[in-house]
């Protein structure tokens, strides 16, 4: 019996002594930092407001769908009147992911956020449904930097011009990744004035051909670094062709982790006369591709198979030639965090934002009945 009752008694003390289930907000202790993870059955949305002083936030909705929301949404309301509120948020990056988001619901989080002072916004798996009536002008946050990653649209092609009616005009850097399509409406899209950098890596369905598409002619006049990590591309030369239908003069362009093939033969183009910049790291190259610029500041053929170092009639005029990585050369440790050479546009923000987490912050200025 003694032996049964100090079993009972320890599991007693065990189960006092469990912990309570982890809140679903986290704020840092500099209250810089705040991430939000709503994955339980039956998430308990006030946590949110824990994030309301933080500057980067993250906001992911378990996977589920946020249609419910739509029923204490007030859509007369003008978010005029709310726009102090709003702009004593300090965020500057969001983070919004993991949810099936009505289309109304996601551009009414815009248009408030047009009050706010956030540079950095980031999408990631997400499914928005449905459409919204188009803007007169855009109304939406002043980003620097728009980043979406595994985001699928009702609107099928014409998700950007969509998307893009509820930002304001100074974006600076737009990535794309894993998206369902890159075949954009062009003739819907407006021009992106002061777009420098383009990031369509991680889209391995892309290729020459689907860049064509997706460089809508002059719509990107101040682009000036395109990158195409992983986006299914065979041949510099039909990188090249593409970049000459669109008519964008880029600086930099980032060729790298695509398996890129033999070019000998290919009819020959003009590359931008800026390009100064070109990536060709980890393409399993085993010689120098015909066709290059004739003349760049920085090529980068590391990480690819050369059995001998290139020869100087093989290459364009180059200041700055990197190689390592290759057969020929001494063997190097590699790590995942290899500078790619190319130069990015000048902007260090990163954000992170789910939708239902700011519907629910926002619940507290009054939008949301």
């Amino acid at each position: 019996m003694e032996p049964v009752l100090g079993l009972l008694l320890l599991l007693l003390t065990l189960a006092h002594a469990s912990p309570d289930p982890p809140e679903p907000c986290v704020l840092d202790e500099e209250s810089v930092q705040c991430s939000c993870n709503f994955s339980d059955p039956e998430p308990d949305w006030s946590y949110a407001f824990l994030c309301t002083g933080a500057q980067d936030v993250e906001f992911y909705g378990g996977g589920r769908s946020l249609e419910h929301f739509l029923k204490r949404v007030n859509t007369e309301a003008d978010p005029g009147q709310f726009a102090d509120v709003v702009r004593s948020l300090p965020w500057q990056r969001l983070t919004v992911g993991d949810a099936r988001v009505p289309a109304q619901m996601l551009f009414g989080v815009l248009r408030m956020l047009g009050y706010s002072r956030l540079k950095e916004l980031t999408l990631e798996n997400l499914e928005v449904t449905g459409t919204t009536r188009p803007l007169l002008e855009a109304t939406g946050p002043d980003l620097n930097t728009l980043s979406l990653s595994n985001v699928s649209w009702a609107t099928g092609d014409a998700w950007l011009a969509e998307l893009q009616q509820w930002l304001k005009p100074g974006l600076k850097v737009l990535k794309i990744a894993q998206t369902h399509s890159l075949n954009f409406s062009c003739e819907q899209i407006q021009v992106f004035p002061a777009l420098v950098t383009l990031d369509l890596s991680d889209n391995p369905e892309l290729g020459e051909r689907g860049l064509i598409s997706a460089l809508c002619p002059s719509k990107f006049p101040a682009l000036q670094v395109l990158v195409l990590r992983n986006a299914g591309v065979e041949t510099p030369s039909g990188v090249c062709s593409a970049l000459a239908v669109a008519g964008v003069q880029l600086e930099g362009l980032d060729l790298s982790h695509n398996l890129l093939r033999d070019t000998a033969g290919a009819p020959g183009c003009d590359w931008p006369s800026k390009l100064n910049s070109l990536n060709l790291s980890f393409t399993e190259l085993e010689h120098v591709p015909k066709g290059l610029p004739a003349k760049l500041s920085v090529l980068d053929l590391s990480y690819n198979r050369l059995d001998r170092k290139p020869r100087p009639d093989e290459l364009p005029k180059v200041d700055k030639l990197l190689l390592k990585g290759n057969p020929f050369s001494n063997p190097e440790p590699h790590s995942g965090e290899y500078d790619s050479g190319v130069v990015t546009a000048p902007v260090h923000l990163s954000l992170a934002v789910s939708v239902s987490g700011t519907l629910a912050v926002l619940q507290g200025t009054g939008l949301f009945a």
